[in-house]
């Protein structure tokens, strides 16, 4: 995220607190008036000022995301594969023993295909 798109997001959740402040002094302030025909609701520059720091929340953090993945998984796992270990989420998981290595059976099955299926596959 770079330095400006922190600045616009830091500012609207600035914004957003200080109208969170003022809806809690409007509800203190009319819950010790007792005024039965005046009505309690938010002031509108309240709910404008909360809506605006929303979007400007939004659109600070929309503009400092990363780059999105691919949506394909096949996509995806031909970047990792192409990076190398360092982006997989399962190298963790391929490095523990005894896990059944599917890159190394295809392998072996192709091979044992090609010889002619006649010997018998390894374990």
């Amino acid at each position: 995220m770079g330095f400006i798109t922190r600045l616009i997001t830091v500012f609207g959740l600035v914004l957003l607190a200080h109208a969170g402040y003022s809806a809690h002094e409007h509800t203190v302030l009319y819950s010790n008036v007792h005024l039965s025909s005046s009505s309690t609701a938010l002031p509108q520059d309240i709910v404008i000022e909360a809506l605006v720091s929303l979007i400007i929340v939004s659109t600070g953090l929309v503009f400092g995301a990363e780059k999105l993945k691919p949506v394909s998984w096949s996509e995806w796992a031909k970047e990792v594969e192409r990076e190398g270990d360092t982006r997989n989420p399962y190298a963790r998981l391929e490095e523990r023993y005894s896990f059944w290595d599917v890159k190394a059976k295809r392998k072996e099955f192709a091979d044992w295909m090609r010889s002619g299926a006649d010997a018998p596959l390894k374990g």
